[in-house]
């Protein structure tokens, strides 16, 4: 065995799992590899143009290596992704703590279907460390232009009228240097260089957080913790698309990985490398995969592999044509603008049967999009639009095919680019709540797929619907379901499961503090150990809890050295 190809640790994705454990084991001195299958991104690298949009998917075999993962399977679609940073990529921001009386403790074995082992107190001071690395900011409504967010203010004018607690959470975008007041565009101060070595600039509100903000306003995981964990000497490859493990004998563990920059596609060529910690934080998907493709190798994990998936109560509703009372002027289209300002700015909360309300709470939240997408949008509705033009359009004609001497036609041009209803007046709501967790992950002819339906969770989406419903009856538009509901489906950005944390191996696959029963030595360290679903966004809850598994490697550890010191 080469000493080169042996670390203290290797961690297997780089999102929000794989990006804090590495860094806290580099923090304490360990030799950590991190190995990510997607690329790196720097600001500026994310692609725009219609040319190019094929190169954003994930698909290696094709020479495809972007950061969209798209997954179908029966019931339910999946979107995660790929590269340095993991879904930090393509996340909308926000970092919301689990609700105290969300870690439920249902009894499992006589129909219950989560039980979770950690308590909100136990992740209060995870959850605090994370927020202090991450730099999270709150969307500054004190602030012009922030104040006036045309969508911000619809959505906290509905959810107020509605009587739902309502708030801006924290997010992961860098809207003011320290002690300056928020400005779009200002140069972002870092304390230590960013691993991309290049330049960042603040929030320029031009929706683009799903796709990738290519002004670098995100603080996307390689800017935090993989920055640095780079700066502790943690070794990054990205490209890097780990296919096979194995315990060694004597301890530690076998890492096999292709190598998606070198080589054909269908063929890369293959390294392989050993540690004495493992950490799987490939996500849901990745991770709950490698495990099942490899249970030959690992014989003694616990029979609930692939179970408890959900995903996370997630489901996308629209509000459309959004209308208001103007004084002396009646009834007229509200301009909404979604694409104006981050993916999300605001929250209301839905209570829980556990905390005063009824059935299974969720957070709602003003979802948005990018800018150049409300121009799709503008397109789409042009027939629509042909009838509203035909004054000024005809007017325009007569105009060039009389001589008149009306040269001055700016006005008229410009009506002819009045906002859409589709592109201006629409309010994309994201819901994700308490689902049920009672999916189940395993292969199928080799490959991944997943037993999950709606109908379990019927009762929990038909409320989530009925309040985003309501959402649109107090904005004067019409609610609508996104295509997939119709078919009794639907898509999560948000999957978790598949590896649940348990109070032995009859419960989960992986203890409190993320080791695998029955193998010393391998951690899981990402969305798939929740035992059920998180409520808000998970991302906050995942960064917690690896940041809590890395106390427990780190500690052990340096009582060991301590007492081999003497």
């Amino acid at each position: 065995m080469s000493v080169d190809s042996h670390y203290d640790a290797i961690v297997v994705g780089s999102g929000f799992g794989g990006s804090v454990t590495a860094y806290r084991l580099a923090e304490a001195g360990r030799r950590v590899l991190v190995l990510e299958r997607g690329r790196p991104y720097p600001p500026g690298s994310f692609t725009r143009s219609p040319c190019r949009a094929r190169e954003s998917f994930w698909d290696p075999p094709r020479g495809l290596v972007g950061m969209y993962h798209y997954w179908s399977f029966r019931g339910i679609d999946a979107l995660v992704s790929a590269g340095l940073g993991g879904g930090s990529l393509i996340y909308a921001n926000v970092f919301i703590r689990k609700d105290e009386k969300w870690f439920v403790r249902e009894d499992v074995d006589h129909g219950g279907y989560e039980y979770w082992p950690v308590t909100r107190a136990e992740l209060d001071a995870h959850y605090d460390r994370v927020e202090r690395m991450i730099g999270l900011q709150r969307f500054p409504v004190e602030h012009e232009p922030y104040a006036s967010t045309p969508k911000t203010v619809a959505f906290k004018e509905a959810v107020s009228a509605l009587g739902l607690e309502h708030f801006h959470p924290e997010l992961a975008v860098t809207f003011a240097n320290p002690g300056r007041p928020p400005v779009p565009g200002e140069a972002i101060v870092e304390k230590i260089p960013n691993l991309h070595g290049r330049t960042r600039t603040t929030c320029q509100m031009s929706g683009e957080c799903d796709v990738g903000c290519n002004f670098g306003a995100k603080n996307t995981l390689d800017y935090n913790y993989l920055t640095h964990a780079g700066h502790h000497g943690a070794e990054i490859r990205t490209l890097c698309d780990v296919r096979r493990l194995e315990p060694r004998e004597g301890g530690g563990y076998a890492v096999h990985y292709a190598d998606l920059g070198a080589g054909a596609p269908e063929a890369p060529p293959t390294e392989a490398l050993t540690c004495d910690h493992l950490i799987l934080s490939a996500g849901t998907l990745g991770t709950t995969n490698l495990l099942l493709r490899n249970r030959s190798a690992f014989a003694r994990v616990s029979h609930k592999l692939g179970t408890r998936f959900c995903g996370n109560g997630d489901l996308l509703t629209l509000v459309l044509d959004t209308h208001e009372d103007r004084e002396g002027s009646g009834r007229a289209p509200r301009v909404v603008d979604p694409g104006y300002g981050p993916v999300i700015t605001t929250t209301a909360r839905i209570p829980d049967a556990l905390d005063g309300g009824h059935g299974r709470g969720f957070y709602l939240q003003d979802a948005g999009y990018p800018q150049h997408l409300a121009w799709v949008l503008q397109v789409l509705s042009a027939p629509r639009q042909m009838w509203r033009w035909r004054k000024d359009a005809a007017y325009l004609v007569k105009n060039w095919l009389r001589g008149s001497p009306d040269t001055d036609v700016t006005g008229h041009i410009a009506d002819l680019l009045l906002p859409s209803e589709l592109s201006a007046g629409g309010l994309p709501l994201l819901s994700m709540g308490r689902d049920i967790p009672d999916g189940r992950m395993y292969l199928r002819r080799g490959r991944l797929d997943i037993d999950w339906r709606t109908q379990t969770s019927r009762e929990y989406f038909e409320r989530v619907r009925s309040v985003s419903r309501d959402v649109a009856r107090v904005l004067g538009g019409r609610f609508a379901d996104n295509p997939l509901w119709l078919l009794s489906r639907v898509i999560t950005v948000h999957p978790l499961g598949g590896a649940p944390m348990g109070r032995h191996p009859g419960e989960g696959v992986v203890d409190a503090y993320g080791n695998v029963f029955g193998y010393p030595g391998l951690h899981v360290a990402d969305g798939s150990v929740m035992p059920g679903p998180t409520g808000p966004n998970p991302s906050f809850t995942i960064a917690a809890l690896a940041d809590r598994f890395a106390d427990h490697i780190i500690e052990p550890d340096r009582r060991a050295t301590e007492a081999a010191a003497g």
